[in-house]
Order: C-alpha cells, then structure tokens, then sequence
C-alpha cells in the first residue's frame, strides 16, 4: 500500500500540497514557494500580480456563462510555522516537510506539516488547475507571513481586488463555519540583566522541561495545555526558598503564538544544595504528571549537569524575574457573555529568551474585541512594570465581528446542508483570522471561513483529517457553482 500523499483524493489538491511541503516556506521566507506558483500560474495562462508587500494575486476568468457571478476571492497564506521535536534535526528554510499517511490522517515526520494553511493553500491552486470546477470571476489572494505579524493582510493594499465575497482557507474544523475571529497585540517586555561572578565553590545544573504537547494559542488556550514557560514561573518561585541556588538564564518557548512546549533554566549552586534541589525538582514532577494527566501525559523535569556559565543574575534581578513570569498573565482570560463557550479573551507567555544585556519575554494577546485585549494587556504591563521591566505592544490587529445578515454564509450553509444531510456548526474563533484585517481595508466584502480537521497546529503534533478535506474541497467546488448573480 502505497504511503505517497499523492495517492490520496482529491488528487489534484493533495498533489500540490505534496510539492508545497517539498519547498520550504516558514514565515519570513515564503519566497522559494511564491516563485513556484508565480511561474506555475503563468504557465497556465493566468494573471498573476505581486504587490509591494509579497502578497500574491491570481486571477482566474469565469467559467463560460459564468461571467456575471459576484466576484469571489479565494484566500490563504504561503507561510507555516516551524516546530520540530527537539530530538529532529531539521532546518526549515532548508529542509522539506516529510509527509506520510497514519490511518485517517497525514502527519509529518518530526515537524509541524504545514497543513495550516497548506491544505487551503492547495485548495486555492487546485481550484485554478481544475477546468471542471464552474465558478464565475475568481482571484486568489495569498499573503504572506500571517503566523508571525500577519504582515501580507497589514500591507494589502485598497483597490487592487475586484470581488465581492471572500473565501478563507484557514479554519481547522470539519462542520465548523466560521463568522468571527480575535483581534490582538504582541507583548514584549525587556528587563535589563544585572550580572554577578559566579561563586569560587558554585558548580553548574541545568532543568529542563520537556515533552508537553503546546498546540496554538488562540485554539487550544482553553484545553488546559500546560505551558511550557508558567511551569518553570512555578518552580522558579519554588526554588526561591533555596537561597544558594542562583539563576544565570532562562528560556522557553520559540514563538509568541503557540503554547511553549519547552523551557529550561541554568543555575549555579554550591554541592551542598544539589540534594535540596533535586528534591524539590523531584516533587514538582510528581505534582505536574497528576495535574495534567490527561492533558498532558508525558512532561518531563530533568537536572543535568553543565557548563560553568561566566555571570549569573543578581539576586534582585533573579527575585524579579521570577515574580513578574509567575504573576504573568496566561490562559483564559473571560469567556464571552454573548456566544457560549466561546473565549473572549487570552493570553500566551509564549516566548522567554535570555540575550546579552536583556531578558525578553514575549505575549500574545487575543481578543474579540479591542477593549478586552486592552484590558489584559493593561494588566501584563502593569506585572513587568512592577518588576522594573520595560513592556511595548506591537503588532494590534483588530478582530472579524460577526455579520448575522451574511449572504455568503446563509449559501454556504446551504450548501454544506444540500452535500453532507447536515447543518454545520456556526462559530467564532478565537484565532487571528486576517478577515479582521481584510473587514478594514475592504468593508464591502462579505466573508466566511472554513476548512477541514487539523488538530495540533503550530506543533509537531499536527495533523490532518483525509476524508475531512474530501468534504472541504466538495464544499468549495459546490459553493463556488452557486455564488449569484451580480445584481445590476
């Protein structure tokens, strides 16, 4: 039996998602991939723009007697983040995903596959290569960097689009339809780092915390994942009570939008208290495999021997770190009183990096609204403040706010009723959609999103449901046939 992607249905899309996984394209270097598809769209006879920014725009004519559909903007972007397990060696911006087909579902080997926002990514090519598929005038719109600062939906331009209705790619579950999304801000606080010599008598241990499951900040915030940087927040604070034990760095995490899987912290220490360390080390383990079984069934706490760092932190700076990642905001913030069981606002402690002459700590804030992100990042500054950090946001992007009167998604329903016998699921995700962005610059367009099963995003865990993005690409082909008429 064969284990190529390529063998799978519909073989048109899970082919060019096969070659996308073979061009690396994390954030920030999607250029490789792009030239792919510009040459490839050319040599299929269609227009294809590149804006100032790196978004790319295709344009597909109407299938004939088609031509007076609304205009329909099918949407995704180019870039996937890259997570591997720390026991695989590869190089993103080098290497290609390894796809491979486990049962129902394709993972990759070691590394987050991409199938966020590849599927719809290939959806989108797929659509163009088809001349089966009837659709009236079409552009595709692929935007670069979306999972790092969204800066493809920042740069779009006005006017450059002709249609009238959008089609996002970049929803994650089958019989879900997505109305709304988060707006959100990133957070970084810097603390200076004020050095010591290591004592003459002090050897060196280093902790881990390894082997959690993460996932995506936004979709998963209220599964009670543990993170990666809060549970060393907590044994840092425990590890207080140890006077000769002294912290020379810390990190955790490696992006602002996925739950840290993996921290670490390097200390210095007499002999003589190496015992009450692993002690407590020891304990916290326990503690953390009963409150997260279940959730989180394979976290590992480890001390290991290391290096000799050349300074550690003063003792004023250690007790401040530890107190403003411990009181730093993280998780579900407040549910929304309007949509049950939908998260109104989070927070992630997504990153902390030890540099030369600072601590950087970064956050992601979500929100459906601005004044809920306002809010809770009000309090995360107020927490690095106190601990004499200096905290800046960047990056505010405001939120998708749900359109009950929407003619698009009144037709996809219909559709998704007319296809699978069933109703889907309306829903607002708490994820950064770039509809937020796009609402702004064009407010006439009325937008949805969908797509199929992908658990595990933004980690090494990701996979995607086969049969679901069967149902997906139907849904796609179908709603497309039924998009009306302009009305003249």
């Amino acid at each position: 039996m064969s284990t190529s992607i390529r063998t799978l249905s519909p073989s048109l899309l899970w082919q060019f998602f096969d070659t996308i996984c073979s061009i690396p394209h994390p954030s920030g270097h999607e250029a490789a991939l792009r030239q792919w598809i510009t040459d490839w769209a050319q040599a299929q006879g269609l227009t294809v723009l590149q804006d100032t920014i790196g978004n790319l725009i295709i344009r597909k004519a109407a299938t004939p007697g088609m031509e007076s559909r609304k205009g329909v903007i099918l949407q995704a972007h180019l870039d996937m983040v890259p997570q591997a397990n720390a026991e695989t060696a590869h190089d993103f911006t080098q290497d290609p995903i390894q796809p491979y087909i486990d049962g129902d579902w394709v993972r990759a080997r070691g590394t987050t596959l991409g199938a966020d926002n590849g599927i719809g990514l290939s959806a989108c090519l797929a659509i163009l290569a088809d001349s089966k598929v009837q659709h009236g005038p079409l552009e595709v719109l692929l935007t670069v960097d979306e999972e790092t600062g969204m800066t493809g939906a920042f740069g779009l331009a006005p006017g450059l689009l002709q249609g009238e209705i959008l089609l996002n790619t970049d929803s994650e579950q089958d019989g879900d339809v997505y109305m709304g999304c988060a707006g959100g801000v990133d957070a970084t606080a810097i603390l200076p780092y004020y050095a010591e010599s290591v004592p003459s008598d002090h050897q060196a241990v280093r902790l881990t915390i390894t082997g959690l499951r993460g996932g995506h900040s936004g979709i998963n915030i209220h599964q009670n994942r543990a993170s990666a940087n809060k549970l060393l927040a907590e044994l840092l604070a425990e590890i207080a009570s140890l006077a000769e034990v002294r912290l020379s760095e810390v990190s955790g995490g490696t992006l602002r939008n996925a739950i840290a899987r993996e921290a670490s912290a390097l200390f210095t220490l007499p002999s003589t208290a190496l015992g009450a360390l692993r002690q407590l080390v020891e304990r916290q383990h326990v503690l953390y495999q009963a409150e997260f079984k279940g959730v989180d069934d394979f976290i590992c706490l480890a001390l290991s021997p290391a290096d000799l760092p050349n300074r550690i932190m003063s003792t004023d700076l250690q007790h401040r770190l530890s107190a403003a990642l411990l009181a730093c905001p993280h998780g579900v913030m407040a549910m929304s009183r309007d949509m049950a069981g939908v998260v109104q606002s989070s927070t992630n402690l997504g990153v902390i990096d030890t540099q030369a002459e600072h601590i950087h700590v970064q956050c992601l804030i979500r929100s459906l609204n601005d004044g809920g992100r306002d809010k809770v990042a009000a309090a995360t500054a107020a927490v690095f403040r106190l601990a004499g950090a200096h905290c800046q946001f960047s990056g505010a992007y405001p939120g998708w706010q749900p359109d009950p009167d929407s003619a698009i998604m009144q037709l996809l329903l219909q559709s998704h009723q007319q296809l699978f016998g069933v109703t889907p699921n309306i829903k607002v995700i708490h994820a950064g959609l770039e509809c937020g962005l796009f609402k702004a610059i064009y407010p006439h367009w009325d937008m949805v999103s969908f797509g199929p099963t992908i658990q595990g995003a933004h980690s090494p865990d990701e996979r995607v449901h086969i049969d679901a993005v069967g149902r997906f690409w139907q849904l796609l082909v179908n709603v497309l046939k039924m998009i009306p008429e302009t009305k003249l």
